[in-house]
């Protein structure tokens, strides 16, 4: 038996309210709101946070990563090893890029099910558009993640029964090298082209797997083309209440990651022994069927897409337009920095990547960042690695810096006190100034904190724990705010 292991999705904080864009573009907009990725976070770490939400629910180690988005952080540079890195994947296991097109992140699937060892499909998607455009009203940005192993790997919870797939040369959608959008061909010609490949690869799948179509529970749609997804979806003979909700009027199309972002919100909600049928639109057609197993009853996503739906906090357009490069406010009277040093990164890759420091094999000092000497007792060398990614923290002082350069000022630093041990002063992100308290609950998020001479530098902040309250504690300690922070 091959097939899901374990999943997660990853939602920005941000959220664009779709009613604010033709106020300020003239045209555009709609109902509802978008995902936003902050100015701190490209595909590369989102495709990161969504595999910690798929890893932190197995036990099962990855023996390969596959990394698919059609806005990579790097050309000619594999950026999957990013993601490699920052999960401490082992160092025989192999990480690749899947990329240039949406279709991709599907067909990364289908390897990965195909056989081999587990093997961790990750994508994401930053969609954007020219202001005041359907792409950037309609569009979304998320990350997603599937583990796809056998039995021998870990219990399977949905288990790969029949694929089915339809392939041919048309010309939808394209971007060039170079270009800051997408364009696309009159919608009826995608809708011609689409629908037959839709049936036929739903009908190959539907007989690889040896079942009719009135046995499928949840049916995923997902493409970038949205005439086409509608039109196929009544086509297919399938009870329209058994379409999964796309997420559309909440997050938006986020192209590459929208095929297992909802693959992934399906999951949270089917149970064991139903069939789900899976349908991606890109260039073609792609249909998986999976049942899920018993396996499904005992698995707990960790921070499930339903959840982050319903968190996140707005953005002001104006803001959205800054993070995405169309509008140019004065940069921060500051020189800007310099680039990050390729030597310096892999002398302290655990760091840097993996936010991992040391700690004192005889005393448990734990060192942030990591030391080769003891704070106490001063041994020497005598360390073990002390992965902090996944612990949380509390605020026990934090500055709102003005004057330092960045991209989307101000900066709030904050000192930050590790469950079981453990201070570092870190930034924080996703957060607005005034929301800034001590005593408020953090957890670490893998960031971008500049780009130099091309080369991004990735490091990890610290954003407030969903639903965190300050409380009682907390209050009375921010009553004493002004002699505990500083204000630049």
């Amino acid at each position: 038996m091959r097939g899901i292991i374990s999943h997660g999705a990853y939602l920005p904080h941000r959220r664009l309210d779709r009613a604010t864009i033709a106020a300020v573009a003239g045209t555009g907009g709609g109902k509802g709101t978008r995902t936003v990725a902050s100015y701190d976070e490209d595909t590369t770490t989102l495709g990161v946070e969504a595999a910690r939400r798929a890893l932190a629910a197995t036990s099962v180690r990855p023996g390969a990563l596959w990394f698919s988005t059609v806005e990579p952080a790097y050309l000619d540079k594999t950026n999957a090893t990013t993601i490699h890195a920052a999960l401490r994947l082992d160092d025989d296991a192999i990480a690749a890029d899947f990329g240039g097109a949406a279709r991709s992140a599907v067909v990364a699937l289908r390897a990965a099910l195909a056989g081999g060892s587990a093997t961790l499909v990750v994508s994401s998607g930053i969609r954007t558009g020219l202001p005041g455009s359907a792409d950037e009203s309609q569009g979304g940005d998320a990350g997603a993640a599937l583990l796809v192993g056998d039995e021998s790997d870990g219990p399977v919870i949905a288990e790969l029964i029949g694929s089915g797939t339809a392939t041919d040369e048309f010309l939808d959608r394209w971007r060039n090298p170079g270009d800051v959008r997408s364009r696309q061909w009159e919608e009826k010609f995608g809708e011609t082209k689409y629908v037959p490949l839709a049936k036929a690869a739903v009908a190959a799948a539907l007989a690889d797997a040896g079942i009719e179509a009135d046995r499928v529970d949840h049916l995923v749609v997902a493409g970038t083309h949205a005439r086409a997804v509608k039109a196929a979806v009544r086509k297919l003979g399938i009870d329209g209440a058994k379409v999964a909700d796309d997420l559309a009027g909440t997050v938006g199309n986020p192209g590459a990651a929208q095929f297992g972002m909802l693959l992934s919100a399906t999951l949270d909600a089917a149970s064991p022994g139903q069939v789900i049928l899976a349908l991606s639109l890109a260039d073609g057609a792609d249909a998986l069927v999976f049942r899920t197993t018993d396996a499904l009853a005992a698995h707990r996503t960790h921070d499930p897409i339903a959840d982050q739906v319903g968190g996140g906090a707005p953005v002001a357009y104006g803001k959205f337009l800054a993070w995405r490069g169309h509008l140019t406010p004065e940069p921060p009277r500051r020189p800007e920095p310099a680039r990050p040093s390729a030597s310096a990164a892999g002398r302290s890759e655990d760091w840097k990547f993996a936010f991992v420091g040391s700690r004192d094999r005889s005393t448990g000092a734990l060192h942030l960042p990591p030391r080769r000497v003891s704070r106490d007792g001063g041994a020497v060398d005598d360390m073990e690695p002390a992965p902090m990614s996944d612990v949380s923290g509390t605020i026990v002082t934090y500055t709102i810096d003005k004057l330092v350069y960045s991209p989307s000022p101000p900066v709030v630093f904050a000192m930050v006190d590790f469950d079981g041990g453990g201070r570092a002063p870190i930034e924080l992100t996703d957060i607005d100034p005034s929301d800034a308290r001590i005593g408020g609950r953090v957890q670490m998020t893998f960031r971008r904190l500049f780009t130099a001479d091309g080369i991004h530098n990735y490091f990890w902040k610290a954003r407030p724990l969903p639903g965190d309250d300050v409380g009682a504690e907390g209050a009375a300690e921010s009553a004493a705010d002004d002699n505990a922070k500083t204000e630049a």
